[in-house]
């Protein structure tokens, strides 16, 4: 059996299949092995190391509310980026040189430059030139280095995924009279949603874990911080990264399969019009395109 994309594999190659992945649970298995015997050696993997993290206390006190600085950054840095990288990418597909051009150069600028140095300017320039408190300004770095970087890599996810539509899309849309901006609103950019929303959802997953870099650079009160004065008072500091491993990969499949879901019920709403027919007016459909019962007496 075939398939469009790839041959299916035949029996030596789904024998090779099998072997290799024995062998990689095998060497996996071994791994956790040796990582299970290596911290039990160390005694890491006594209760009373990671006992805290079964007290209200640990929660309520580091790791709630680092949870909750690290979503309120992601969260503002989502909402100003995603429509700011929308505008950048159309913007990019301007017809008008003294727009595009510009535009462009701003995009790559940004989408050159590391995160973690965007928020260091970011967080000297306001101490040095705005009247932002101190305890605020790290909040409002971390967003200022992660609008901006993101919302050029999402310029380029929608210039992408506009271009990646089929051109008779564009020229079905001129051929009624509607305008560029009417085809880009109404046409382009609902229909690439589904192509972009796949590198969208990973440019959000970079968001929520780049937080970090405010708390490890600049102090922000996210959940990596606050693990470190966690572990600093209860003394566990692999059980803390361990924790917060976890809280990270929970935050992240959570948002993934969310967009799964949506991506998926977007594919299923455009295979159909929405309009329901009754069993008369499906018979009539048919009739009329198979050609049979052409003509009234």
């Amino acid at each position: 059996m075939t398939s469009v994309l790839y041959d299916a594999p035949g029996p030596r190659a789904r024998r090779r299949n099998v072997l290799l992945s024995v062998l990689f649970a095998v060497l996996l298995a071994a791994l956790l092995w040796w990582v299970w015997r290596a911290l039990d050696d160390k005694g890491q993997l006594k209760w009373a190391l990671w006992q805290p993290f079964t007290t209200a206390d640990a929660w309520n006190t580091y790791l709630l509310p680092g949870l909750w600085g690290t979503l309120k950054a992601a969260a503002l840095s989502v909402v100003i980026a995603l429509p700011l990288g929308a505008v950048l990418g159309i913007a990019r597909l301007s017809d008008h040189r003294w727009v595009r051009v510009p535009v462009g150069s701003v995009v790559e600028f940004f989408r050159s430059i590391p995160v973690l140095l965007l928020m260091l300017f970011a967080n000297e320039l306001y101490a040095q030139s705005s009247n932002i408190a101190s305890e605020d300004r790290p909040l409002y770095a971390v967003v200022t280095g992660l609008v901006l970087y993101n919302a050029s890599v999402l310029a380029e996810v929608v210039r992408a995924g506009v271009l990646a539509l089929p051109k008779g899309q564009t020229e079905a849309a001129y051929a009624i009279g509607l305008r560029k901006g009417q085809t880009m609103t109404s046409i382009l950019l609902p229909q690439s949603v589904t192509v972009m929303l796949p590198a969208i959802v990973s440019q959000l997953v970079v968001i929520v874990k780049d937080t970090a870099l405010g708390g490890v650079m600049i102090s922000y009160a996210e959940l990596l911080s606050a693990r470190s004065t966690l572990a600093a008072n209860y003394a566990n500091v692999i059980q803390s990264f361990v924790v917060v491993a976890v809280i990270f990969i929970i935050l992240n499949f959570t948002i993934t399969s969310f967009a799964s879901w949506l991506e998926g019920r977007l594919r299923r709403g455009k295979k159909t019009t929405g309009a329901v027919l009754s069993p008369n007016d499906a018979t009539i459909a048919g009739t009329a395109a198979t050609g049979a019962g052409g003509g009234v007496a």
